[in-house]
């Protein structure tokens, strides 16, 4: 199983969740961001461009799922978070050794 974890501006956020559940994603966990990119000792730039409140705050969404789904939930939420500009977030990847749903003690997929 993998954890993926995005992050994505909050203006692209239904889109992102609608994107998953489009491909069979059946639950995620979405929370705000706080806190900004801004390289260190670049107060006013980010990444070499002024930097914009406009950049922040961000929305993260948490899923666990089977490893063949990966694919196909980074291509849909690419497609559905990307606008081409600064900020538009980032995916993060991570294998998940064991699963367990802590009502009925559920284990691995029967846990998703």
């Amino acid at each position: 199983m993998i954890k993926l974890e995005a992050i994505v501006q909050p203006a692209k956020f239904e889109s992102v969740k609608q994107a998953l559940i489009e491909i069979g994603v059946e639950g995620m966990t979405a929370s705000e961001v706080r806190g900004h990119g801004r390289q260190k000792g670049h107060t006013e730039t980010y990444r070499g461009h002024e930097y914009s409140v406009d950049l922040l705050p961000k929305v993260k969404v948490e899923i666990v799922m089977e490893e063949k789904l990966v694919d196909k939930a980074v291509d849909a939420i690419t497609k559905a978070a990307a606008t081409g500009k600064i900020g538009d977030g980032k995916i993060f990847l991570s294998k998940i050794e064991e699963v367990i749903r802590i009502r009925n003690q559920d284990r691995g997929v029967a846990a998703l």
